[in-house]
């Protein structure tokens, strides 16, 4: 491009929001062909569609370093700064954000454009006010046009990050802290988009069309917002006011928060901006210039020379570091080509090879190639140098099968973030490549490869974007929800409960589990959504419930009651441990009579349910007897099935050779030492009358190991809790105190007495039977194992049976269940205790009457011995 000067140069100034760049557009399409450079390809892609729209593609070009679309006949070109073709002439030419001159990486890129490149018809520069002195100097032909910002941005404090307004977006400076603040917008909000300077152009423009469309209502963003992102924002928080700009942390500038600030409130509409409570509050005197657009001017710029030297590889470096002439500009610190150039030339081989002009040259070109990850690290230059090498070795092409190699490796959508984020970089960096045609042999197939790759990469980090920070569903309803829209909401038959067709909850029983991730100021306003639907679901509920077979409800081991699966009642304590009550489970969305409509159901059910599992007591309990049997058989039936005999002796001792066949009939089975029904005595029946039982007491008990003949006995046990599990409690159990605890004073705590032994009834009647047939017995291990226990659990069992020991004579036999005779220390014997004989006391005769004839008898005295 020629740098003669112009007939007309002009910039136009201002902050965001003036439509400067609307006006430039407008502007080159009145001429016949112009060149539009913009600091980011993103920039320039958009305003490429806009102009192709209008214009049609065949007349518009777009030129970045990892895009090109040129037709024959383009008249206008859309371009990044670093791309415009800079040998064209063009009747129009406009650079936009100008004031980037001022950056420290590419400032000097801008610089060269303002000083150097210029339309034959027309220049327009499009910026920041705060360059307007520094260009008049610079470029004094310039009429300067000063464009007011159409809406107004004010100032509204720090926020929690929780109660920002929607369409807000909040800004931070690194990909962690962005990723945090996500997740916990996410959390809160239903989701958020995400905008990464790393992210490529597709990724960006996806996650944008998210946020524009209305799917989510927050943006978290890097600085990368502040240039030319042009969304529906109304409020902008910084997350951060600090920032690493590549060589130490500083203080955002005023104008830096102006530009990012700036993107809230768009043509007529105003915008806000703030911070989060984290952060803290901005100073009153940067609001002050923020809210007026006052800020100091640009004093400088950064510069490089444009007049390179390729005459030697030193040479080249020499000018590069050449001084500028002005004041106004200062020498930029090394860029990335500079810095890779420095350390390819560290290389002997790199050196060796660039011995002339034209390869000096091509070094330059190959150092253009763009770190799109950012670390400038041996990997880098370690593929530039490869990549100079080839270009040196095969006839100025690189070998397809190498191309093929690197590219292949990166080809694929699998991993994490920031994997994916580390492959786009990886292939932009391939994609500039394949656009340099002269380096390869078939450059439009490995341009094809590199987007398609591109392409598949940035769907892909898209998708782990929205699958990590964005919830689709609380997104919706938050959103709808806030509008104060009504909602319409259904019951699934499955019990899922949808609202605008997403999944709120379900439907469990007649209650509704709302979903744990809806938040609980969105919880209300769910509920009311929802209520219709579910209060027109329970009449067909109910119905259900009533016309389905006792096979679909169950008893839970907690004591619950289920329908299909879902819980609807609860066991509570009724008239009897064989008569519990089912209590339906809470539901706002009943009423009296449905509650009662259900909980006769349960009823129904568990009547049966009880009397099919428990038939033996039932029976017995029904049972058609009479006199001391009928009594017997109701108390065995109340008690689930173990009675001790010494309890219920009298009314045993009082029945009939009838009344004991009828009671065995019934499967009762009149032991010496208790009265017992075996056939509810199994340890599914134990398991299943635990629960019946923990009903009655109102407390849990818990159903004793089925292997185990004889244990401790829990402390919460007493008589009737053993009895209604098989049990009989005897005394001390092996390794007992044998009394009160040492230390602890006299009292009733039951904790304080010996741990008592019990053991099944089964087991006791059987040792029972043995002890009474071979009194006195010895209680060694073979009475033991005859019985199930153990030997020395045999005393405290022996004891409740109404055994005691005796010594045993020497010589004595002890029983037939030893076979032997007693030794010098032969354990004592078991005998019954004997039964104390009632004391008689003389009776007192009536003193006779005088005139009966036994009076003399009453009077003479028996005669002592002779």
């Amino acid at each position: 491009m020629s740098s003669r000067r112009d007939r007309q140069v002009t910039a136009v100034l201002g902050p965001t929001n003036t439509g400067k760049t609307h006006l430039a557009i407008d502007r080159m399409l009145g001429h016949a062909s112009g060149v539009m450079g913009f600091p980011l390809r993103l920039l320039a892609r958009e305003n490429y569609d806009k102009v192709a729209r209008l214009k049609g593609a065949g007349q518009v070009a777009l030129i970045t370093g990892e895009e090109k679309i040129v037709p024959p006949r383009a008249r206008y070109f859309l371009c990044t700064v670093e791309s415009m073709p800079l040998d064209k002439p063009v009747a129009f030419l406009a650079v936009d954000e100008i004031q980037l001159a001022a950056d420290p990486e590419r400032g000097h890129i801008f610089t060269d454009r303002l000083l150097h490149s210029r339309g034959f018809e027309e220049t327009m520069f499009l910026g920041s006010d705060t360059i307007q002195p520094l260009l008049k100097r610079l470029v004094p032909e310039a009429s300067v046009i000063s464009r007011p910002r159409f809406s107004t941005l004010s100032y509204a404090g720090a926020k929690k990050l929780t109660r920002l307004p929607p369409r807000s977006a909040v800004v931070a400076f690194s990909a962690a802290e962005v990723y945090g603040l996500a997740e916990l917008i996410r959390r809160q909000r239903g989701g958020t988009a995400v905008v990464l300077g790393a992210l490529s152009p597709r990724t960006r423009n996806a996650q944008v069309e998210m946020f524009e469309s209305g799917e989510v209502d927050y943006l978290v963003a890097t600085d990368a917002i502040g240039m030319g992102l042009n969304l529906g924002l109304d409020h902008v928080a910084f997350a951060r006011l600090d920032k690493f700009d590549g060589y130490a942390y500083r203080r955002l500038r005023p104008p830096e928060i102006a530009q990012i600030a700036g993107r809230a409130g768009r043509h007529m509409a105003d915008g806000t901006f703030g911070t989060t409570n984290e952060q803290g509050a901005i100073d009153a005197e940067t609001v002050e210039a923020v809210e007026a657009h006052a800020f100091d001017p640009l004093a400088t710029i950064f510069w490089r020379s444009r007049d390179l030297d390729f005459a030697s590889p030193e040479a080249l470096l020499k000018s590069l570091e050449a001084r500028p002439e002005r004041r106004e500009l200062i020498r930029v610190r090394p860029p990335e080509d500079q810095q890779a150039l420095a350390a390819l030339l560290r290389d002997p081989e790199v050196r060796e090879l660039a011995g002339n002009r034209g390869a000096v040259r091509l070094l330059w070109e190959v150092c253009q190639v763009p770190d799109f990850r950012k670390i400038l690290s041996e990997q880098h230059s370690r593929l530039l140098g490869q990549v100079f090498r080839h270009l040196m070795r095969a006839e100025g092409r690189l070998p397809e099968d190498w191309v093929a190699r690197q590219v292949e490796r990166i080809d694929r959508v699998d991993g994490d973030i920031d994997a994916l984020v580390a492959r786009i970089a990886h292939i932009r960096t391939w994609t500039f490549i394949t656009h340099r045609a002269d380096w390869l042999d078939d450059a439009p197939h490995w341009q094809e490869k590199a987007r398609r790759i591109e392409d598949a990469l940035s769907d892909a980090l898209h998708e782990r974007l929205t699958q990590r920070f964005v919830d689709r569903r609380s997104a919706m309803l938050s959103r709808r929800l806030r509008s104060g829209e009504s909602l319409v909401s259904a019951v699934r038959r499955n019990g899922e409960v949808l609202v605008e067709g997403e999944h709120v909850g379900r439907l469990a029983g007649f209650r509704f589990e709302i979903d744990r991730s809806i938040e609980k100021h969105d919880a209300p306003a769910v509920l009311t959504a929802t209520r219709r639907a579910l209060q027109e679901e329970m009449p067909r509920r109910i119905n259900r419930l009533e016309a389905d077979d006792d096979g679909c409800f169950r008893l839970e081991s907690d004591n619950g009651v289920s329908w299909r699966g879902a819980p609807v009642g609860q066991l509570a304590k009724g008239d009897s441990p064989l008569r519990p009550r089912v209590v339906p489970l809470d539901s706002e969305f009943l009423d009296g009579r449905a509650r009662e409509r259900i909980r006769a159901r349960l009823q129904n059910w568990l009547n049966r349910h009880l009397r099919n599992r428990l038939a033996l007591l039932y029976d017995l309990e029904s049972a058609a007897l009479a006199g001391a049997a009928r009594g017997l058989a109701f108390q065995l039936a109340e008690a689930l099935g173990v009675l001790p005999r010494g309890r219920v002796a009298a009314q045993a001792a009082a029945l009939e050779r009838a009344d004991r066949k009828a009671l065995q009939g019934l499967g009762v089975r009149l032991g010496s030492a208790s009265l017992y029904l075996p056939g509810v005595l199994s340890p599914p029946m134990q398991r299943f009358k635990a629960q019946l039982w923990s009903v009655w007491r109102e407390r849990e008990v818990a159903a004793p190991p089925s292997d185990r003949v004889a244990l401790p006995a829990p402390a919460d046990w007493d008589e009737a809790t053993a009895h209604a599990l098989g049990f009989r409690l005897c005394g001390e159990a092996p390794g007992g105190t044998g009394g009160r605890r040492r230390g602890r004073s006299a009292g009733p705590d039951r904790g304080d007495q010996a741990q008592r032994l019990a053991v099944r009834v089964e087991a006791l009647e059987k040792l029972s039977t043995t002890a009474h047939k071979h009194a006195p017995l010895a209680a060694d291990r073979r009475l033991a194992a005859a019985c199930g226990l153990r030997e020395e659990e045999l005393p405290a069992a022996l004891r409740a049976l109404g055994f005691r020991p005796q010594p045993a004579a020497r010589g004595e036999r002890t029983g037939e269940t030893t076979g032997a005779t007693a030794g010098p220390e032969t354990p004592a014997l078991w005998a019954p205790k004997p039964r104390r004989e009632p004391q008689r006391r003389p009776r007192k005769r009536k003193p006779a009457e005088a005139a009966s004839p036994f009076a003399a008898l009453a009077e003479l005295k028996p005669r002592r011995g002779r």
